[in-house]
Protein backbone atom coordinates (compact mmCIF):
# COMPACT_ATOMS: atom_id res chain seq x y z
CA UNK A 1 0.00 0.00 0.00
CA UNK A 2 1.59 3.44 -0.97
CA UNK A 3 0.58 5.83 2.24
CA UNK A 4 -0.48 9.40 1.08
CA UNK A 5 1.77 12.33 3.04
CA UNK A 6 -1.36 14.58 3.31
CA UNK A 7 -3.25 11.69 5.08
CA UNK A 8 -0.42 11.39 6.88
CA UNK A 9 -0.52 15.39 8.25
CA UNK A 10 -4.11 15.55 9.03
CA UNK A 11 -3.63 12.64 11.45
CA UNK A 12 -0.77 14.89 12.90
CA UNK A 13 -2.95 17.67 13.32
CA UNK A 14 -5.63 15.78 15.98
CA UNK A 15 -2.07 15.74 18.23
CA UNK A 16 -0.88 18.48 20.43
CA UNK A 17 2.35 18.17 22.33
CA UNK A 18 2.74 19.30 26.29
CA UNK A 19 4.06 23.14 26.34
CA UNK A 20 2.41 23.96 23.00
CA UNK A 21 -0.45 25.72 22.55
CA UNK A 22 -1.11 24.12 19.22
CA UNK A 23 -1.44 20.95 17.14
CA UNK A 24 1.74 19.07 16.13
CA UNK A 25 1.87 20.34 12.63
CA UNK A 26 0.78 23.83 13.14
CA UNK A 27 3.13 24.44 16.45
CA UNK A 28 6.10 23.30 14.06
CA UNK A 29 6.71 20.27 15.94
CA UNK A 30 7.22 18.49 12.79
CA UNK A 31 9.43 19.01 10.55
CA UNK A 32 9.33 16.57 7.79
CA UNK A 33 7.18 13.52 6.48
CA UNK A 34 8.17 10.74 4.30
CA UNK A 35 6.32 8.05 2.91
CA UNK A 36 7.68 4.51 0.95
CA UNK A 37 4.91 2.84 0.28
CA UNK A 38 3.51 1.42 3.67
CA UNK A 39 6.52 3.02 5.30
CA UNK A 40 6.47 6.30 6.82
CA UNK A 41 9.39 8.58 8.40
CA UNK A 42 8.32 11.46 10.79
CA UNK A 43 10.72 13.98 11.79
CA UNK A 44 9.89 15.80 14.99
CA UNK A 45 11.93 18.67 16.84
CA UNK A 46 10.88 19.44 20.82
CA UNK A 47 11.48 22.46 22.77
CA UNK A 48 12.36 19.49 25.75
CA UNK A 49 14.74 17.18 26.86
CA UNK A 50 11.78 15.47 29.12
CA UNK A 51 12.01 11.82 28.73
CA UNK A 52 8.68 11.14 29.04
CA UNK A 53 7.61 13.94 26.80
CA UNK A 54 9.58 12.41 23.90
CA UNK A 55 8.35 9.05 24.44
CA UNK A 56 4.61 10.39 24.92
CA UNK A 57 5.16 12.15 21.34
CA UNK A 58 6.42 9.23 19.98
CA UNK A 59 3.81 6.54 20.80
CA UNK A 60 1.01 9.36 19.73
CA UNK A 61 2.36 9.89 16.41
CA UNK A 62 2.11 6.10 15.79
CA UNK A 63 -0.92 6.00 17.12
CA UNK A 64 -2.49 8.20 14.52
CA UNK A 65 -0.96 6.96 11.62
CA UNK A 66 -2.23 3.41 13.04
CA UNK A 67 -5.85 4.66 14.12
CA UNK A 68 -6.40 7.37 11.18
CA UNK A 69 -4.13 6.12 8.44
CA UNK A 70 -3.27 2.54 7.84
CA UNK A 71 -3.08 -0.02 10.77
CA UNK A 72 0.11 -2.27 9.68
CA UNK A 73 2.32 1.02 8.35
CA UNK A 74 5.84 0.47 9.24
CA UNK A 75 6.55 3.91 11.57
CA UNK A 76 9.46 5.06 12.05
CA UNK A 77 9.77 8.84 14.75
CA UNK A 78 12.95 10.83 14.36
CA UNK A 79 13.08 13.01 17.75
CA UNK A 80 15.19 16.24 17.98
CA UNK A 81 16.08 18.80 21.01
CA UNK A 82 15.88 22.31 20.14
CA UNK A 83 18.29 24.33 21.37
CA UNK A 84 16.57 26.14 24.56
CA UNK A 85 16.29 29.37 22.95
CA UNK A 86 13.02 28.92 22.15
CA UNK A 87 10.65 30.68 24.03
CA UNK A 88 7.35 29.04 25.57
CA UNK A 89 4.91 31.47 24.54
CA UNK A 90 5.24 33.13 20.77
CA UNK A 91 4.92 36.97 20.81
CA UNK A 92 2.39 38.44 18.86
CA UNK A 93 -0.44 41.22 18.89
CA UNK A 94 -3.92 39.89 19.35
CA UNK A 95 -6.13 41.44 16.72
CA UNK A 96 -9.18 43.99 17.71
CA UNK A 97 -7.43 45.02 20.75
CA UNK A 98 -5.64 48.27 21.44
CA UNK A 99 -4.17 48.78 24.60
CA UNK A 100 -3.03 46.06 26.93
CA UNK A 101 -2.57 47.68 30.13
CA UNK A 102 -0.23 45.19 32.70
CA UNK A 103 -0.90 45.82 36.74
CA UNK A 104 1.21 44.89 39.18
CA UNK A 105 3.07 44.67 42.64
CA UNK A 106 6.33 43.95 43.68
CA UNK A 107 4.55 42.70 47.04
CA UNK A 108 2.03 40.74 47.80
CA UNK A 109 -1.40 41.87 50.00
CA UNK A 110 -1.49 45.65 48.56
CA UNK A 111 -4.42 45.06 46.65
CA UNK A 112 -3.52 44.71 43.09
CA UNK A 113 -6.46 42.47 42.44
CA UNK A 114 -9.06 45.08 43.71
CA UNK A 115 -7.52 48.04 42.17
CA UNK A 116 -7.69 45.87 38.92
CA UNK A 117 -11.07 44.81 39.14
CA UNK A 118 -12.02 48.52 40.09
CA UNK A 119 -10.30 50.17 36.94
CA UNK A 120 -11.90 47.71 34.36
CA UNK A 121 -15.54 48.03 35.83
CA UNK A 122 -14.52 51.74 35.94
CA UNK A 123 -13.55 51.74 32.35
CA UNK A 124 -16.58 49.67 31.11
CA UNK A 125 -18.75 52.46 32.97
CA UNK A 126 -17.05 55.32 31.03
CA UNK A 127 -18.03 53.42 27.42
CA UNK A 128 -14.39 51.92 26.47
CA UNK A 129 -15.11 47.70 25.72
CA UNK A 130 -12.70 46.40 28.58
CA UNK A 131 -11.15 42.64 29.11
CA UNK A 132 -9.79 41.29 32.31
CA UNK A 133 -7.01 38.27 32.11
CA UNK A 134 -6.50 36.98 35.45
CA UNK A 135 -2.34 35.89 35.06
CA UNK A 136 -2.38 35.55 38.82
CA UNK A 137 -2.04 31.62 38.17
CA UNK A 138 -1.26 30.48 41.68
CA UNK A 139 -3.75 32.82 43.31
CA UNK A 140 -7.06 33.65 40.91
CA UNK A 141 -9.34 35.97 42.44
CA UNK A 142 -11.07 37.74 39.89
CA UNK A 143 -13.97 34.93 39.77
CA UNK A 144 -15.05 35.61 43.19
CA UNK A 145 -14.58 39.90 42.56
CA UNK A 146 -16.71 39.45 39.57
CA UNK A 147 -19.79 37.17 41.45
CA UNK A 148 -18.84 34.88 38.02
CA UNK A 149 -17.20 31.62 40.14
CA UNK A 150 -20.27 29.37 38.89
CA UNK A 151 -19.72 30.25 35.47
CA UNK A 152 -17.32 28.37 32.59
CA UNK A 153 -16.19 29.58 29.45
CA UNK A 154 -17.91 28.71 26.43
CA UNK A 155 -16.58 27.56 23.15
CA UNK A 156 -17.63 29.39 20.68
CA UNK A 157 -16.77 28.73 16.45
CA UNK A 158 -14.55 31.52 14.98
CA UNK A 159 -13.67 31.83 11.59
CA UNK A 160 -13.39 27.52 11.59
CA UNK A 161 -11.65 27.31 14.88
CA UNK A 162 -12.99 26.82 18.34
CA UNK A 163 -12.56 29.56 20.89
CA UNK A 164 -13.13 30.36 24.53
CA UNK A 165 -15.86 32.87 25.10
CA UNK A 166 -15.18 35.12 28.04
CA UNK A 167 -17.36 35.10 31.04
CA UNK A 168 -18.82 38.59 30.99
CA UNK A 169 -20.06 40.91 33.79
CA UNK A 170 -20.57 44.37 34.38
CA UNK A 171 -19.95 44.91 30.92
CA UNK A 172 -16.24 43.40 31.37
CA UNK A 173 -14.96 40.62 29.16
CA UNK A 174 -12.94 38.20 31.48
CA UNK A 175 -10.57 35.01 31.49
CA UNK A 176 -9.04 33.49 34.40
CA UNK A 177 -7.22 29.63 35.39
CA UNK A 178 -10.08 29.86 38.02
CA UNK A 179 -12.77 28.71 35.82
CA UNK A 180 -10.75 25.77 35.37
CA UNK A 181 -10.13 24.48 38.67
CA UNK A 182 -12.32 23.51 41.91
CA UNK A 183 -12.52 26.10 44.41
CA UNK A 184 -10.29 23.88 46.80
CA UNK A 185 -7.93 22.56 44.17
CA UNK A 186 -4.04 24.28 44.60
CA UNK A 187 -2.11 24.98 41.08
CA UNK A 188 1.37 22.98 41.19
CA UNK A 189 2.73 23.98 37.76
CA UNK A 190 6.38 24.74 36.90
CA UNK A 191 6.77 27.80 34.55
CA UNK A 192 5.94 25.98 31.02
CA UNK A 193 2.61 24.72 32.48
CA UNK A 194 1.95 27.79 33.88
CA UNK A 195 2.91 29.48 30.32
CA UNK A 196 0.84 27.55 28.49
CA UNK A 197 -2.40 28.21 30.26
CA UNK A 198 -1.76 31.47 29.71
CA UNK A 199 -0.91 31.23 26.12
CA UNK A 200 -4.34 29.67 25.91
CA UNK A 201 -6.15 31.91 27.65
CA UNK A 202 -4.80 34.57 25.42
CA UNK A 203 -4.43 33.65 21.96
CA UNK A 204 -6.86 31.12 22.36
CA UNK A 205 -10.36 33.09 23.47
CA UNK A 206 -12.42 34.75 21.57
CA UNK A 207 -11.86 38.71 22.82
CA UNK A 208 -13.30 40.41 20.21
CA UNK A 209 -12.88 44.06 19.82
CA UNK A 210 -11.14 46.05 23.06
CA UNK A 211 -10.21 48.94 23.98
CA UNK A 212 -8.30 48.01 27.10
CA UNK A 213 -7.17 44.92 27.95
CA UNK A 214 -5.99 44.83 31.72
CA UNK A 215 -3.75 41.86 33.05
CA UNK A 216 -3.81 41.08 36.84
CA UNK A 217 0.12 39.73 37.19
CA UNK A 218 0.86 37.68 40.24
CA UNK A 219 2.93 39.24 42.45
CA UNK A 220 6.59 40.24 42.40
CA UNK A 221 8.58 39.73 39.61
CA UNK A 222 8.72 36.72 38.41
CA UNK A 223 8.26 33.83 35.10
CA UNK A 224 4.93 35.18 34.68
CA UNK A 225 5.82 38.86 34.13
CA UNK A 226 8.38 37.65 31.60
CA UNK A 227 5.92 35.15 29.74
CA UNK A 228 3.45 37.98 29.67
CA UNK A 229 5.56 40.38 28.06
CA UNK A 230 7.27 38.05 25.97
CA UNK A 231 4.18 37.21 24.71
CA UNK A 232 2.47 40.17 24.16
CA UNK A 233 3.58 43.98 23.23
CA UNK A 234 2.34 45.62 26.41
CA UNK A 235 1.29 49.40 25.96
CA UNK A 236 1.81 50.05 29.41
CA UNK A 237 1.86 49.13 33.59
CA UNK A 238 0.33 50.51 36.15
CA UNK A 239 2.47 49.54 39.88
CA UNK A 240 0.27 49.23 42.92
CA UNK A 241 1.42 49.73 46.62
CA UNK A 242 0.69 50.85 49.41
CA UNK A 243 2.52 53.26 51.71
CA UNK A 244 4.93 51.51 54.17
CA UNK A 245 8.46 50.97 53.49
CA UNK A 246 8.19 47.51 52.96
CA UNK A 247 5.40 47.77 50.19
CA UNK A 248 7.62 50.62 48.48
CA UNK A 249 10.95 48.85 48.31
CA UNK A 250 9.05 46.03 46.33
CA UNK A 251 7.24 48.96 44.25
CA UNK A 252 10.67 50.19 42.85
CA UNK A 253 11.85 46.56 42.21
CA UNK A 254 8.58 46.49 39.92
CA UNK A 255 9.20 49.58 38.13
CA UNK A 256 12.83 48.66 37.70
CA UNK A 257 11.57 45.53 36.01
CA UNK A 258 9.16 47.18 33.20
CA UNK A 259 12.20 49.66 32.83
CA UNK A 260 15.11 47.47 32.29
CA UNK A 261 16.64 48.64 28.84
CA UNK A 262 15.89 45.19 27.72
CA UNK A 263 12.15 44.97 28.26
CA UNK A 264 10.96 49.05 28.16
CA UNK A 265 7.89 48.66 28.87
CA UNK A 266 6.55 52.19 29.65
CA UNK A 267 4.99 52.95 33.44
CA UNK A 268 2.15 54.52 33.38
CA UNK A 269 2.02 55.58 36.95
CA UNK A 270 2.14 54.40 40.22
CA UNK A 271 -1.53 53.79 42.38
CA UNK A 272 -1.13 54.02 46.40
CA UNK A 273 -3.74 51.86 48.01
CA UNK A 274 -4.59 52.05 51.60
CA UNK A 275 -3.61 55.55 51.89
CA UNK A 276 -5.75 56.35 54.90
CA UNK A 277 -8.29 55.56 57.16
CA UNK A 278 -11.13 57.80 58.05
CA UNK A 279 -13.91 56.65 60.81
CA UNK A 280 -17.13 56.98 60.01
CA UNK A 281 -17.61 58.65 63.44
CA UNK A 282 -14.73 60.91 62.73
CA UNK A 283 -15.40 61.50 59.17
CA UNK A 284 -12.74 64.63 58.94
CA UNK A 285 -10.13 62.73 60.33
CA UNK A 286 -7.70 60.45 58.68
CA UNK A 287 -4.96 58.54 60.19
CA UNK A 288 -2.45 57.55 58.01
CA UNK A 289 -2.04 54.32 59.13
CA UNK A 290 0.88 52.69 56.64
CA UNK A 291 2.83 55.76 56.17
CA UNK A 292 1.68 59.08 54.31
CA UNK A 293 2.43 59.68 50.92
CA UNK A 294 5.05 56.90 50.39
CA UNK A 295 3.63 55.86 46.78
CA UNK A 296 3.38 59.61 46.04
CA UNK A 297 7.29 60.47 47.41
CA UNK A 298 8.21 57.17 45.44
CA UNK A 299 6.61 58.18 42.05
CA UNK A 300 8.52 61.56 42.09
CA UNK A 301 11.54 59.93 43.19
CA UNK A 302 11.58 57.77 39.94
CA UNK A 303 10.02 60.50 37.99
CA UNK A 304 6.84 58.40 36.94
CA UNK A 305 3.26 59.37 37.22
CA UNK A 306 1.16 59.34 40.43
CA UNK A 307 -2.17 58.01 39.57
CA UNK A 308 -3.84 58.60 42.75
CA UNK A 309 -4.22 57.39 46.06
CA UNK A 310 -7.47 54.94 47.92
CA UNK A 311 -8.58 55.40 51.75
CA UNK A 312 -8.42 52.04 53.90
CA UNK A 313 -11.99 51.52 53.76
CA UNK A 314 -13.52 48.09 55.52
CA UNK A 315 -16.91 48.33 52.15
CA UNK A 316 -14.13 48.42 49.64
CA UNK A 317 -13.21 44.69 50.88
CA UNK A 318 -16.45 43.31 51.54
CA UNK A 319 -17.71 44.82 47.48
CA UNK A 320 -14.76 42.63 46.66
CA UNK A 321 -16.17 39.51 48.88
CA UNK A 322 -19.78 39.69 47.62
CA UNK A 323 -18.53 40.11 44.19
CA UNK A 324 -19.46 43.85 43.27
CA UNK A 325 -16.63 45.95 42.63
CA UNK A 326 -16.58 49.11 44.86
CA UNK A 327 -16.18 51.46 41.70
CA UNK A 328 -19.40 50.50 40.83
CA UNK A 329 -21.24 52.07 43.96
CA UNK A 330 -23.20 55.31 42.33
CA UNK A 331 -22.45 58.97 43.78
CA UNK A 332 -19.89 57.82 46.59
CA UNK A 333 -16.53 58.82 47.13
CA UNK A 334 -15.09 55.47 46.39
CA UNK A 335 -16.74 55.78 42.79
CA UNK A 336 -14.80 59.24 42.36
CA UNK A 337 -11.48 57.91 43.71
CA UNK A 338 -11.79 55.46 40.78
CA UNK A 339 -12.99 57.66 38.33
CA UNK A 340 -9.99 60.02 39.23
CA UNK A 341 -7.38 57.08 38.95
CA UNK A 342 -8.98 55.41 35.81
CA UNK A 343 -9.15 58.62 34.37
CA UNK A 344 -5.11 59.51 34.87
CA UNK A 345 -4.83 55.82 33.53
CA UNK A 346 -6.44 56.77 30.21
CA UNK A 347 -4.66 59.80 30.22
CA UNK A 348 -1.04 58.72 30.46
CA UNK A 349 -1.96 55.79 27.89
CA UNK A 350 -3.08 58.58 25.59
CA UNK A 351 0.43 60.18 26.43
CA UNK A 352 1.92 57.04 25.98
CA UNK A 353 0.52 56.23 22.58
CA UNK A 354 1.18 59.72 21.01
CA UNK A 355 4.78 60.07 22.32
CA UNK A 356 6.48 56.83 21.77
CA UNK A 357 6.08 53.53 19.58
CA UNK A 358 4.58 50.74 20.75
CA UNK A 359 6.12 48.46 22.82
CA UNK A 360 7.48 44.97 21.47
CA UNK A 361 7.49 41.26 22.67
CA UNK A 362 10.48 40.63 24.16
CA UNK A 363 12.14 37.17 22.86
CA UNK A 364 13.42 35.65 26.36
CA UNK A 365 16.03 32.96 26.06
CA UNK A 366 18.19 30.70 28.60
CA UNK A 367 22.44 30.19 28.27
CA UNK A 368 24.35 28.69 31.07
CA UNK A 369 21.49 29.04 33.57
CA UNK A 370 21.36 33.07 33.47
CA UNK A 371 18.05 34.35 31.73
CA UNK A 372 18.69 36.70 28.86
CA UNK A 373 15.79 39.04 27.77
CA UNK A 374 16.18 40.57 24.17
CA UNK A 375 13.82 42.87 21.96
CA UNK A 376 11.81 40.79 19.06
Amino acid sequence: MNLNRKDILAALETISVSGEGRNMVESGVVQNVMTFGDEVVVDLVLSTPALHIKKRAEVDVMTAIHEKVYQKAKVKVNIKVQAADKPTIKGKSIPGIKNIIAVASGKGGVGKSTVTANLAVTLAKMGFKVGLLDADIYGPSMPIMFDVEAERPLSVNIDGKSKMKPVENYGVKLLSIGFFTKPDQAVVWRGPMAAKALNQMIFDAAWGELDFMLIDLPPGTGDIHLSIMQSLPITGAVIVSTPQNVALADAKKGVAMFQQESINVPVLGLVENMAYFTPDELPDNKYYIFGQHGAKNLAEDLNVPFLGELPLLQSIREAGDIGRPAALQVATPLESAFEKITRNVVQETVNRNKSIPPTEAIKITTMAGCSAVNKK
